[in-house]
This record gives structure tokens, C-alpha cells and sequence, in this order.
């Protein structure tokens, strides 16, 4: 029998509202210089990839939820809807989130997929909203759930109080909490070095609702410096469909102008940053041998026009145009 589980998310809708009205006026009547704030055109795009978000994951979870119930179908454990069961499937799912969470930072295509709510250059509670469209890559993650007797629908209401628990922890408002929280929880703070853009806090702190998972598997950074937020090479476009696809479409570029088909299996299934080992050779200056003076026999010097710089035996490829 399918669990009777509420719709977390849409309860939630008036608080997100509500919350994200109080951050605005907060910058009114006390503004920080220092803070990312608001942009009215950056808060537009993100709220419509969220709306966008919406309509494209009904698309997606109707073959989603046919390979799930399949699964569940198939195995013969099962896990009942308790109290105490929804909070070891809570803990459970958790894990999971930070493994796909991990998984969609470290492998472009799947990156290709997240790195549209890390492609806005502020910080605020709009941000959280900021979703992709092509959330199909998250599903394979949690499959061992469904394998261990997890039902469908019981996954669906953790990941959304997942969804739900990260939204207030993206805002510059709230500063450091207390230090049990902040050791045991993902908070504000540990959740602006995850959106920062500077070396040091690069694919950091991956955690939906817990931090430890990042203390555990070497992945955690403390908020030290301030971040700046956005991706390394910022796309600079409001443009909700640009957002959506931009680096599908770097991807496609890298693998056209990819010269083996090792090259284009690293240009999509490495890390975004990926760049293939430079060929023997390549780049190597061409030894040039220094000319001999007739002056070392006692005639007179020739008169001859300076060679040319040597040139490289390999140009240099062109970097690629991915976003990080």
C-alpha cells in the first residue's frame, strides 16, 4: 500500500514566501556592503528556473517512477512507514544526497545538470530556488533505497524535506550558529563555501541537511574569508534557457573539437576541469643550431638575417569553454 505521506514542499510554499520577502526587506533597512544581496534580474531568473523546474520534473519522473516501482516490485524486503523507520529513511536518503550531491560536482555531464544553481553570483534566498531542468541524472543514486524496501513515495517525502531544509541556508543573514550545530548540521555558513567560486572552497561541503558526511569523507571546509559566489568563468546571461543548457553546450563544443575518442570520453564523463595529457613533444621548442662564425678562422663575418623565433612543433589546443 503507497504510504500517506504530505507534500512537504507545497506546505512549505507560504513560509519560502513569507522568508524570502523578510531577506529583502532586511537589505532595505540594513544593507551590507560587504553582502551579495539582492539583483531584481538575477531574482527573476532564479525564481523561473524554479517554476521551469517544476513543470520539467513532472516530465521526468514518469519514467523515473516506472524504474522505481519496478525495482520495488521486485525486491522482496520492505521497509514499513513509521515514526521511527521515516527517520532512518531521512538519515538514508541524506547519505545518498551527498554521494549524488558529490557525484554533480566531479563528473561534467552530471555537473552540466547542477551547475545551474551554483550560476548565479548572489547569495539569497531566491538562489535556493534557482533548479535545473534536467534533474533525470539524480535519479540511479537512490536506487539501493528502493533495492532495500524503501517505497517510492517514502523517498520522494525525504527528498523533499531535504529540498525544503536547504532553502534557508542560503542566505548572507545568518551568521555562524552555535558550534554543536555547526558541527553536526549544514548551516548558512558551510553552505556559502559550497557556493563560493574561490580555489580553497571549490567542491566543498556537499551535505543536504547533515555536515558530517563531509567531515567523514574529507569534503568539508569552514567559512574563512568571504566568498564570491558564481563559477569560475560566470556566464553573464539572464537568459533562463542559456542558464538551463549553457554547459551541454561547452560539452558539445569540447567533444567536436576533441581529437581522439578518449579525449571525448574525458570531455564528458571526467571532472569539469578536466584537460588531456599534452602529446610527447608537444610544445617542445625546435632546437635550433647556433650558427658557425667564419671570424673563428680569420676571415671576415657574413652577413646573414636573424632566424626566426623557433616556433612550437604542436599549436596549443584551445581551452575548453566549461563553467565550474
Amino acid at each position: 500500500m503507497e504510504p500517506n505521506l504530505p507534500d512537504v514542499v507545497l506546505w512549505s510554499i507560504p513560509a519560502f514566501v513569507l522568508l524570502t520577502v523578510i531577506e529583502m526587506v532586511s537589505y532595505r533597512f540594513h544593507p551590507d556592503e560587504d553582502a551579495a544581496g539582492y539583483d531584481t534580474k538575477d531574482a527573476a531568473t532564479s525564481l523561473t528556473m524554479g517554476l521551469g523546474s517544476l513543470g520539467f520534473d513532472l516530465l521526468w519522473k514518469i519514467p523515473i517512477l516506472a524504474v522505481y516501482m519496478g525495482v520495488y516490485e521486485l525486491t522482496p524486503l520492505r521497509v514499513p512507514v513509521l515514526w521511527w523507520t521515516v527517520l532512518l529513511m531521512l538519515l538514508a536518503q541524506d547519505f545518498f544526497y551527498y554521494w549524488s550531491h558529490r557525484g554533480h560536482h566531479v563528473i561534467r555531464i552530471l555537473w552540466a545538470c547542477h551547475v545551474v544553481h551554483h550560476s548565479s553570483e548572489k547569495f539569497n534566498l531566491t538562489t535556493a530556488l534557482r533548479q535545473p531542468w534536467t534533474s533525470a541524472t539524480v535519479w540511479p543514486f537512490y536506487l539501493p533505497l528502493i533495492a532495500c524496501g524503501v517505497h517510492p513515495a517514502a523517498l520522494a517525502f525525504c527528498q523533499s524535506a531535504n529540498l525544503v531544509y536547504q532553502f534557508w541556508v542560503h542566505t548572507e543573514r545568518v551568521g555562524k550558529l552555535p558550534r554543536p550545530f555547526e558541527y553536526v548540521l549544514n548551516t548558512p555558513s558551510h553552505h556559502r563555501v559550497h557556493h563560493a567560486s574561490q580555489g580553497g572552497y571549490l567542491d566543498r561541503n556537499y551535505g543536504g541537511i547533515l555536515i558530517v558526511w563531509d567531515r567523514m569523507f574529507g569534503s568539508f571546509a569552514a567559512e574563512t574569508e568571504r566568498p564570491v559566489y558564481g563559477l569560475t568563468k560566470n556566464i553573464a546571461t539572464h537568459n533562463p534557457l542559456r542558464v538551463a543548457t549553457h554547459e551541454y553546450a561547452a560539452i558539445a563544443r569540447d567533444v567536436r573539437a576533441a581529437g581522439s575518442w578518449g579525449e571525448r570520453a574525458g570531455r564528458v564523463f571526467r571532472g569539469p576541469g578536466w584537460q588531456p595529457a599534452p602529446m610527447p613533444g608537444a610544445g617542445a621548442a625546435v632546437p635550433v643550431p647556433a650558427p658557425v662564425s667564419v671570424e673563428a678562422s680569420g676571415g671576415p663575418a657574413p652577413v646573414r638575417a636573424e632566424a626566426p623565433a623557433p616556433a612550437s612543433v604542436t599549436a596549443a589546443a584551445p581551452a575548453p569553454e566549461h563553467t565550474r
